[in-house]
């Protein structure tokens, strides 16, 4: 669900230039996978109940329960709409009891303002991590993908991440998968751009799978 592309997609060729002149890898991961198409997406709760839904499942099977969802709300979910929703309502599309538990949490925390949207431009992404993980069902990870996917944060990497260690293994030549903290002391060069690197990484990593 991530790596949908956005309607509008930056600039990144001040990232990209970073990239070549820090890390001659990185240069040429650049150079195969061509301009970087990450761009921000709005809707910021829909974007996480779409990444509830994704959790243990294909990602054929979380688009056809999240499209019946969104059918349901009226083609856009909101936490008031969400919490206005029946137990039956949502086993209808296909929730399991305890995504149901964790979709109605997320509303929840937006409704209250547990989950501060108007701040989030202003908060750092540590904050934000924060304030998304007290959330049942969002770990590191999920925010983490929010803050790179929706808000373009320019400086995140996930790095325990497996698809960003296969790429920092094949990319690198290293002869068994990276450490996190490996990941962490090869990206240092790649600041203040590691979010751009890590989609490159991504996206090289999938073509380089891909063509095996």
């Amino acid at each position: 669900m991530w790596f949908v592309t956005a309607a509008r997609v930056p600039d990144w060729s001040v990232a990209m230039r970073h990239l070549r002149r820090v890390d001659p890898v990185m240069g040429r991961i650049v150079d195969r996978v061509g301009p970087c198409t990450l761009g921000p997406r709005r809707g910021y709760f829909e974007a996480l109940c779409q990444a509830i839904f994704s959790q243990q499942v294909s990602g054929t099977v979380a688009d056809i329960l999240f499209a019946r969802f969104r059918k349901l709300l009226g083609g856009r979910p909101t936490p008031a709409g969400v919490l206005r929703l029946t137990e039956e309502q949502l086993t209808a599309v296909g929730l399991s009891r305890q995504k149901r538990r964790y979709v109605r949490d997320l509303a929840e925390h937006f409704a209250s303002g547990r989950i501060p949207v108007r701040r989030l431009g202003r908060m750092g992404d540590e904050e934000i991590i924060e304030s998304l993980v007290e959330v049942k069902g969002v770990g590191r990870w999920t925010a983490e993908m929010f803050l790179i996917f929706v808000l373009n944060r320019p400086d995140l990497l996930p790095a325990d991440d497996l698809g960003v260690r296969k790429g920092v293994q094949m990319g690198y030549g290293l002869g068994e998968l990276p450490s996190p903290k490996q990941v962490i002391e090869i990206g240092a060069r790649w600041r203040p751009w590691r979010t751009v690197a890590t989609w490159y990484l991504w996206r090289w990593g999938a073509a380089e799978e891909a063509g095996r």
